[in-house]
């Protein structure tokens, strides 16, 4: 089996096959039903892990496969393809996992990866708070540590999987006086006492994706949901973030080239003024355009995930790839919507529900205005 792109090999198109035939069977007959409950079925999950497309990073002793960064861009690549924005497992495989497999103990490996790996434990990371944004130094959640416990209290919002989450990364200041050097990552299983969920939050995109408020009013936990060392969790947060940003980067290029393919196929079926709308120069030149800037830019992210294979890719590498991408996704999934004409505004079509999704990635990740402070940082004298 020859792969069209450089960076995969015969048992990454084997792979991507298998995953193609779990999103046919298991989510795109159930998507649509996913967005109007609003919240993926657990399910969903429990099947996942069986199919082994969950965390599968995550070495053999824990459940996972062992596999390299390639199968989680397969995994995110099929299902922007098919418009399946509703799964959180990103943030669950190429998010949380991480974390606990680079800062975690042996006794917390093993007590929750196997159950990412099944779909047992679904996971969430808890950064953003109501009044912080993407300003993670300034968070107000607080966790005071004991010889024994730790005591957590706060709000975060905008949290994906929120609602299905059994285990939460907290982002939480444990010495308040220090910025950056007092903040840290606590553990946090979803049936703490004390520990709530508020609303699961209506959005103008990614509808079939549970996105909630959390609250923590005095969770008691114990010094082992301490996540790395303390003070520690800022710069875990800076080292992951790179992979995290590339990860909505691939989605970025695979969600823009759905939306190329069905507008493609819309503009060769529909006719307009007695022949194929894709017949006229405007048709033809604009998607000639839009063809070639996906193109460059797919060129560009398999380089940047061959660095990342190889412990090459840095934040500011991180920051251009989200930048570039996701603003190329929006400008391009916005052209096919105006090609689709007043269909292009109807939600039945799945270009409506992509545009719809599109506008987020400008804005999760750390937004594109935080990317270019990121970027400019390296251009200074």
């Amino acid at each position: 089996m020859q792969s069209k792109r450089k960076i995969f090999d015969e048992s990454h198109d084997i792979f991507r096959e298998s995953v193609k035939r779990f999103v046919k069977r298991h989510v795109e007959p159930y998507h649509s039903e996913w967005e109007k409950k609003g919240i993926v079925s657990r399910d969903f999950w429990l099947e996942a892990g069986a199919a082994g497309i969950l965390c599968p990073n995550a070495p053999e002793e824990y459940g996972g496969s062992g596999a390299d960064f390639r199968y989680n861009v397969i995994i995110v690549e099929e299902f922007m393809k098919v418009g399946a924005t509703g799964p959180g497992i990103s943030v669950h495989s190429d998010i949380v996992a991480p974390y606990i497999l680079h800062y975690g103990t042996e006794m917390q490996k093993n007590s929750w990866l196997p159950g990412m790996c099944e779909g047992r434990l679904v996971g969430a990371i808890a950064m953003t708070e109501p009044g912080t944004g993407s300003d993670l130094q300034s968070v107000k959640t607080n966790a005071k540590i004991t010889n024994d416990d730790i005591i957590l209290n706060g709000q975060k919002t905008f949290i994906t999987n929120g609602q299905n989450a059994d285990l939460i990364i907290v982002v939480a200041k444990t010495d308040p006086s220090s910025g950056a050097k007092g903040t840290s990552l606590i553990m946090c299983e979803g049936d703490r006492d004390g520990f709530k969920r508020g609303r699961n939050l209506d959005k103008v995109g990614l509808k079939a994706q549970d996105t909630s408020e959390l609250f923590f009013d005095n969770v008691k936990l114990p010094i082992s949901n301490l996540l790395g060392s303390e003070g520690k969790g800022f710069y875990n947060l800076m080292e992951q973030l790179p992979q995290e940003r590339l990860a909505i980067a691939v989605a970025a290029i695979a969600a823009a080239e759905a939306a190329l393919d069905w507008t493609i196929e819309y503009v060769n079926e529909r006719n307009a003024f007695g022949k194929k709308i894709a017949e006229f120069q405007n048709t033809k030149f604009k998607l000639a355009e839009l063809k070639t800037e996906l193109s460059v830019a797919q060129i560009y992210i398999d380089e940047c995930i061959n660095k990342h294979l190889n412990s090459d890719f840095d934040a500011v590498e991180g920051a251009m790839a989200k930048l570039w991408t996701t603003e190329l996704q929006c400008k391009l999934v916005d052209e096919c919507v105006q090609l689709h004409g007043g269909y292009g505004y109807m939600r039945e079509y799945p270009i409506a529900r992509a545009w719809e999704d599109a506008r987020v990635q400008r804005i999760y990740g750390g937004t594109n205005e935080i990317m270019k402070e990121i970027i400019s940082r390296t251009l200074s004298k």
